[in-house]
């Protein structure tokens, strides 16, 4: 029996690579996990491999202008507050007047 299931695994995996197949690991943090699970449960997929493979290729049909906007990172802003904004300025304008008095 177990020479059987070597045989079947030695033969698998000689069709993935006669057919250039190869693996790709992702590591993903809960959130990426959830987002991939609620897009898999909107679409009745059940493997992720298929989700992610059709993502892929539909974000390919797109080309480089229009995948652009899905493939880049979101920025965060930061308003400095109020009250960082006002220490920052009085400690410019310490700094100036120190500069001034040094020349």
């Amino acid at each position: 029996m177990a020479a059987a299931q070597k045989e079947r695994s030695a033969k698998t995996a000689a069709k993935r690579k006669s057919r250039g197949e190869e693996e790709i690991r992702l590591h993903c943090m809960a959130g990426t996990r959830q987002a991939l699970a609620e897009l898999m449960a909107w679409s009745d997929i059940e493997e992720q491999g298929e989700a992610i493979t059709l993502m892929i290729h539909h974000l390919h049909g797109l080309g480089p202008g229009g995948s652009a906007q899905f493939l880049t990172a979101p920025r965060h802003e930061y308003e400095i507050p109020e009250n960082v904004s006002r220490k920052l300025e009085l400690a410019y304008r310490r700094e100036e007047l120190r500069i001034s008095k040094d020349d």
